[in-house]
């Protein structure tokens, strides 16, 4: 991957409205104390909720513990304070402006309802997203989640890029850190949700995009099991995979999972490539001397190392795609969708768009070009951006959906959706319910209340709803919203969650919309 593409990948892929450290939540005097099994750490209080910052779940996974699975952590004196822990080390982004170096940075938040309840609530873990570089889980304020749907939240830094999917030769675990973090997170949870009155029995594991991806990976984890008991995967899935030159130009065909023997080659030749760099002393092991590297060095190639490596560790044993097609992954109830428009985010990477054919061959070769022409015709579309933006939706994202719905619901409960509201507050003009524009209608991001009219405050109310019955019971459904019935058989059939100013909230065939069996049937 060009250093060119690297860069227009990280401009693209956290949406402009995921802005952070802007303005900070209101908080007030009070605090609440609880005791987790490492030491004691204190509340703040946003709106009608306790909200506990910066608890690390893990030690900092720094010198000899650099591209290791995470470690327990230290205990400590006194009592901790409500404060956002470091973002894990990540290149400047909409969510960390400044970026980030600190590898100390295996931290969560939890997020309570201030009223007690007499019986344990369910927890809702985050995993963020952001193409497996940026992101951080103190991004996502998540007080109104909490407190409408009656829940303990619980959202997630793991390491990201180079210190999260590293491998080399004979290393451990090469290529799946990150992934092994988010199963630490996970077991924290079991240990200390009651603390702060959860439920361990009772864990939803939830993310979009990267973290969707995430989900569905712990989805098919051996490791993972018994640790969560419903899913929700927005926006990513383990059937997710692109075509050449479809989401950026010059990019090839590839998915979010590799073979850890290709991680750990790759490693290779670019630790050979950069000994100069690191600062390698004559004798020393490559692996001494990247351990040794200064993590600002490594943030500079973050991007190198974005993919799952499977096949080398009992957390990723097999490539997820294959293993949820073969049918090998828990039996929790799911939650799975995508927006209308996903793709759209990815239109400035083209630029200009004028050659939309080209564009087109350049995506699935010559010969298979006309029928794709034929089945997405210019002239439906309002402009050659707009129908290049249709086809890329559902080849890459849409249709790789529906194919792990169809797989994940000949075993359990499916509840499919699509976000389609075409005027999201965080939303470039003219981009629809582009990929993350559904993000601000479930969290309050960086803290912000975004404006939102009266329907898309109903929305946002009645989509916490759906999400919150769904982690208490594994089924979203309940009073003043349309019922939503799990899909059954091979077409995928959902809701469209929209405004009631723009299409309400209606029955979907999410296969037929994305034109699905096509995509099926030409590739």
């Amino acid at each position: 991957m060009t250093k060119k593409l690297l860069v227009m990948l990280a401009a693209v892929v956290a949406p402009a409205g995921l802005l952070v450290g802007a303005a900070e939540p209101s908080t007030a005097a009070q605090q609440d104390v609880v005791r987790t099994d490492a030491g004691l750490v204190a509340s703040k209080t946003v709106g009608q909720a306790r909200v506990f910052d910066g608890i690390p779940y893990a030690a900092p996974p720094v010198g000899a513990l650099r591209w290791k699975a995470p470690q327990p952590v230290k205990p400590w004196d006194g009592v901790r304070a409500s404060n956002v822990g470091n973002p894990c080390p990540q290149q400047p982004n909409s969510e960390a402006p400044d970026g980030g170096t600190s590898e100390d940075c295996l931290y969560l938040n939890v997020t309570t309802p201030v009223a007690r309840s007499p019986k344990p609530r369910a927890v809702v873990v985050w995993i963020p997203g952001g193409g497996f570089f940026p992101g951080a889980g103190s991004s996502y304020e998540a007080s109104k989640f909490a407190t409408r749907g009656d829940v303990v939240v619980v959202t997630v830094n793991y390491r990201l890029g180079t210190f999260g999917f590293f491998g080399y030769p004979s290393l451990p675990g090469s290529g799946t850190y990150g992934i092994q973090d988010q199963q630490a997170a996970l077991r924290w949870v079991q240990r200390n949700a009651r603390a702060f009155g959860g439920d361990p029995h009772n864990v939803t594991m939830a993310g979009e995009s990267a973290g969707g991806m995430s989900v569905c990976a712990q989805l098919t984890s051996p490791t993972a099991t018994g640790l969560f008991a419903k899913a929700i995967m927005q926006s990513g899935s383990c059937a997710f995979n692109w075509a050449d030159n479809s989401q950026y130009p010059g990019q090839a065909a590839d998915s979010p999972w590799i073979p850890a023997r290709t991680v750990q080659a790759n490693g290779k030749e670019w630790a050979d490539g950069n000994k100069d760099r690191f600062g390698c002393k004559p004798g020393q092991s490559m692996l001494d001397c990247l351990r040794a590297a200064k993590s600002d060095v490594l943030v500079e190639d973050l991007l190198q190392f974005t993919q799952v490596g499977y096949g080398g560790t009992a957390a990723v044993p097999l490539d997820p795609a294959k293993a949820m097609k073969a049918g090998l992954f828990h039996r929790v109830p799911i939650i799975s969708g995508n927006n209308h428009d996903e793709a759209s985010a990815w239109l400035p990477a083209f630029g200009d768009i004028t050659d939309y054919p080209q564009l087109v061959t350049n995506m699935v070769g010559a010969d298979k070009a006309p029928q794709v022409l034929r089945h997405y015709p210019l002239d439906r579309y309002e402009s050659p951006a707009a129908a290049w933006a249709a086809v890329t939706t559902d080849r890459i994202w849409s249709c790789t959906q529906v194919a792990n719905d169809q797989q994940a619901a000949r075993k359990v409960p499916v509840y499919a959706y699509e976000f389609a509201d075409k005027h999201s507050p965080i939303a470039a003009p003219g981009l629809g319910a582009a990929h993350a524009m559904e993000l601000p209608y479930l969290f309050r991001l960086g803290g912000y209340d975004f404006p939102m009219s009266e329907a898309q405050q109903r929305l946002s109310n009645q989509m916490i709803d759906y999400w919150t019955a769904f982690a208490r019971t594994g089924n979203p459904n309940g009073p003043d919203r349309p019922q939503w019935s799990p899909t059954a058989g091979h077409t995928i059939k959902g809701l469209s969650l929209a405004p009631t100013d723009q299409s309400g909230i209606q029955p979907v065939n999410l296969s037929t919309e994305h034109q699905c069996a096509f995509w099926s049937g030409l590739s």
